[in-house]
C-alpha cells in the first residue's frame, strides 16, 4: 500500500506541477459562482433550482469529467512516451501497483475538487434561497430542499404483454402475417393495449392505486404531493386543460377532492399538495382523475402520476448525490488509464472521448433498438424501413445499452433538482455497478495490457 500511495502522491505532484489542479479549481468556482450571476432566475423556486443546482452541477460534472479523462490519459501515456516510467519500473514495485497508484491519485484529486465545488454550491444555495419571496421559500423547502421518496402504481408491463399476445394470437387465426411484418404488427398491438391503460377519454375517469408499503408507518400527519404529467390529443385554445382530482379512501370520509377544476398545461410536470392521512390501513392511496375536457388526455405509465412524500433532509441527500458523481469520475479515471495502457496519448484521449460520446448517445441507440432498425421510417406511411446491417448493429446496440444503463440508471442531478431522495441503497448500487463492475473491468483490462506492454519500445521510438 505504501508503494501505491507513493505513486498517488507523484500523480498529485504532476497535477500541481502542470497547474492542472489550480486551473480546474478556478474553473469550478467560476462555474459555481458565475453561472447564477450570468443567468438570472425568474424568482420562482423552480427557476432558482434550475440555475443553482441543475446548471452548476452539470457544469461541474462536465469540467471534472473532461479533465479526468485528459489527465488519466496523459499521466500514464506521457510517462511511457517520455521514458519516465522506465525509471519507476526498475524500482521494486509491480506494474499493477503503478496503475492503481495513478488511479488512486486521480480519484483523490477528484474527491478534493468535488468537495470544494460541492461546498460552494451548497453554501450559495442556502444564501440565495433567503432572497426569494416568502411563498417561494416555503415551496423551495417543501419541494426541493428535502429528500422525497416516490411511490407509483404497480407495473402493468406483464399485463400489457399478455393481453397483446392474446390479441395477436386471435388475429393470426383470421389474418396471417408474414415473418417480416410480424415485429411491426406486434409493436402496433402492444401500443394499442398500452394506450388503453394511459388514455382518459372525455367524461371518463382514471384510477391509480398507490401502495406506500413500509413508508405508511412514518407518514401519519405529514403532507404529500402528487406529481402529474399528461399529453393531449388535440390543442386547446387556451393551451391548458381542466383537471378534477380525488384522493383518499373511496366511499369513506377520508376523501379529498378539488373544489374547482385545475387548469394544467400538457407535456410538463405539475406538483400539488394533498392533505395527510388519506391512505387506508394497508397504506394504499386511491387517486382519481376525471376528464371534463372535450379531448382525450394521456397519462404515461412511466411518469404520468407519482406520489411524493418526505423521507429525509437535503444536506445528506446532497452529499449522496455528490458521491454518485464521484463514482462517475472514478469510472472515467479507470477508462482513461486503461486506454493509456496500450495507446499513445493523442489516441488514448481520442478513444476515451469517443467512448464518452457513445455513452451520451444512448438515446439514439435506444430509438434504433426500439424500432428494430437503423433505417428511418417513412413519414407518410409510418412504416419502418429495414437494412441488412440490422442483424449486426441492433444486437451490438443492445449490448452497448446494457452496459451504459448501468451508469445512466442513476441521475443525482435530476433527483436533487426535484427534491427526490437518493437512498443509501441507490448509492450502494451506484458504487457496485459503476466503480466495482464497470470500473473494475476497465482496471483489470488496463493492468493486463500495461503488464504485457514492452516499455523499451517506447524508448526506442524516441
Amino acid at each position: 500500500m505504501q508503494r501505491i500511495l507513493a505513486i498517488a502522491w507523484l500523480t498529485w505532484k504532476a497535477a500541481l506541477r502542470f497547474k492542472l489542479f489550480l486551473v480546474i479549481a478556478v474553473l469550478l468556482i467560476l462555474a459555481v459562482v458565475g453561472l447564477p450571476l450570468i443567468i438570472q432566475d425568474d424568482g420562482t423556486a423552480q427557476g432558482f433550482t434550475q440555475i443553482i443546482l441543475t446548471y452548476t452541477l452539470t457544469a461541474i460534472t462536465a469540467l471534472l469529467g473532461i479533465s479526468t479523462l485528459w489527465l488519466a490519459c496523459g499521466t500514464l501515456a506521457r510517462d511511457i512516451e517520455e521514458c519516465q516510467i522506465q525509471v519507476v519500473a526498475t524500482k521494486p514495485i509491480a506494474r499493477w501497483q503503478i496503475w492503481l497508484g495513478k488511479w488512486l491519485g486521480l480519484v483523490s484529486l477528484n474527491a478534493v475538487l468535488l468537495a470544494i465545488s460541492g461546498t460552494c454550491v451548497f453554501g450559495l444555495l442556502q444564501w440565495r434561497a433567503t432572497k426569494l419571496p416568502a411563498a417561494e421559500q416555503k415551496k423551495l423547502q417543501e419541494q426541493v430542499l428535502v429528500a422525497r421518496g416516490s411511490a407509483t402504481e404497480k407495473n402493468f408491463a406483464a399485463d400489457i404483454d399478455a393481453e397483446a399476445a392474446r390479441i395477436l394470437h386471435e388475429r393470426l387465426k383470421t389474418t396471417p402475417v408474414t415473418t417480416v411484418d410480424l415485429p411491426e404488427v406486434q409493436k402496433q398491438i402492444r401500443e394499442q393495449v398500452k394506450a388503453s391503460y394511459q388514455v382518459v377519454q372525455p367524461g371518463y375517469s382514471r384510477v391509480w392505486q398507490i401502495d406506500l408499503g413500509f413508508a405508511k408507518n412514518y407518514l401519519r400527519d405529514r403532507p404529500l404531493q402528487l406529481r402529474v404529467k399528461f399529453n393531449a390529443a388535440q390543442k386547446s385554445a387556451s393551451g391548458t386543460y381542466l383537471a378534477l382530482w380525488q384522493a383518499g379512501v373511496p366511499e369513506t370520509a377520508k376523501l379529498w377532492q378539488t373544489e374547482t377544476p385545475m387548469s394544467l398545461a400538457p407535456d410538463t410536470f405539475h406538483e400539488f399538495q394533498i392533505p395527510p392521512n388519506l391512505f387506508d390501513s394497508n397504506g394504499v392511496l386511491s387517486v382519481v382523475f376525471v376528464n371534463p375536457n372535450e379531448t382525450s388526455l394521456l397519462f404515461p405509465l412511466e411518469d404520468g402520476l407519482e406520489l411524493l412524500y418526505p423521507e429525509g433532509g437535503f444536506a445528506l441527500n446532497f452529499a449522496r448525490g455528490l458521491a454518485i458523481i464521484f463514482c462517475w469520475m472514478a469510472l472515467l479515471a479507470a477508462l482513461g488509464l486503461a486506454a493509456a495502457s496500450f495507446l499513445s496519448f493523442p489516441v488514448a484521449a481520442f478513444f476515451s472521448l469517443a467512448m464518452l460520446v457513445v455513452i451520451l448517445s444512448s438515446s439514439t441507440l435506444s430509438d434504433a433498438v426500439e424500432s428494430g432498425t437503423v433505417v428511418g421510417g417513412n413519414e407518410e406511411t409510418g412504416v419502418m424501413g429495414h437494412s441488412g446491417a440490422d442483424s449486426v448493429l441492433i444486437p451490438m446496440f443492445k449490448g452497448i445499452l446494457t452496459i451504459t444503463r448501468l451508469v445512466e440508471n442513476f441521475s443525482p442531478i435530476d433527483a436533487l433538482s426535484t427534491g427526490r431522495a437518493i437512498t443509501w441503497t441507490e448509492l450502494g448500487l451506484a458504487f457496485g455497478q459503476i466503480v466495482l463492475l464497470l470500473g473494475g473491468s476497465f482496471a483489470l483490462t488496463g493492468i493486463v495490457l500495461f503488464q504485457r506492454r514492452e516499455l523499451a519500445t517506447a524508448q526506442g521510438n524516441q
